[in-house]
């Protein structure tokens, strides 16, 4: 008797932004396993009954074994339940979707996703922020800072496209990505945005130039979990001149 797997994105951490067809399917669901980054509100949505097991992983932190997730969602679904592998943001941006998937079915397992606003996102919805404007930027990249193989992107074909760039996982050393990412050709005057805890309770930003972000980062004691967003169309935020001051939470996001 085999179950399912639905890998679901439960947005940045509001629950308001969660979909309907993830509240849908989750209420469905009598396993859920769930990431640190999910909001804690989204957890109410479970029906009476439902199994919730904390799965969280996050970078620098203890982690559960991704191993360990893998062999749980499967152990469930044999024995014919309907599982959820409740992410933050989207399963498939920077969430091991694709990895899951891909494990399970070839294991015979029965898998399905639904997506999530991912936090680069749900950060320029909130700030208004564009992240593609007329004129500005033709487009958008999504790239990651920390990679397994130690493979950085390309940091320098980057620079020469013109397009935003919203790094994720960028905090661990912000001076030494700074410092590459001005080696590669972006501009040290460049508008950068770090966005903390995006579309969550405690959301703070500050903006700054690519040559001050580190200073500013530390100066404002920001950390992970935080997108970085970088671009000429940061300076079309409304007060986007106040260059390294912390921004006042958003209404309904205070700490």
């Amino acid at each position: 008797m085999t179950g399912k797997v639905w890998l679901i994105g439960a947005g940045p951490g509001d629950a308001e932004l969660l979909t309907l067809k993830a509240l849908r399917v989750l209420q469905g669901c009598e396993v859920w396993l769930v990431d640190d980054l999910v909001g804690r509100e989204i957890l109410d949505f479970a029906r009476p009954g439902t199994r919730i097991v904390t799965v969280g992983k996050r970078g620098g932190c203890r982690s559960t074994p991704q191993a360990f997730i893998l062999r749980l969602m499967a152990r469930y679904a044999r024995q014919g339940k309907t599982v959820a592998r409740l992410k933050g943001g989207d399963p498939f941006i920077f969430g091991r979707g694709g990895e899951e998937w891909a494990w399970l079915a070839a294991r015979g397992i029965t898998v399905e996703a639904v997506n999530g606003i991912t936090a680069a996102f749900a950060a320029g919805a909130d700030l208004g922020l564009p992240l593609t404007h007329r004129g500005v930027a033709r487009g958008v990249a999504l790239v990651t800072a920390h990679t397994v193989d130690g493979c950085a992107p390309d940091w320098a074909a980057l620079a020469r496209s013109g397009l935003t760039v919203a790094c994720y996982m960028g905090m661990g050393n912000v001076a030494a990505l700074s410092a590459e990412l001005m080696a590669a050709g972006f501009a040290a005057t460049l508008p950068v945005a770090v966005v903390h805890r995006a579309g969550c309770t405690g959301q703070r930003h500050i903006v700054s130039t690519l040559q001050t972000l580190a200073a500013d980062v530390a100066a404002c004691a920001l950390a992970s979990p935080s997108v970085i967003i970088l671009g000429e169309v940061v300076s079309q935020m409304p007060h986007a001149a106040n260059v390294g001051r912390m921004s006042v939470p958003l209404p309904g996001r205070q700490a």
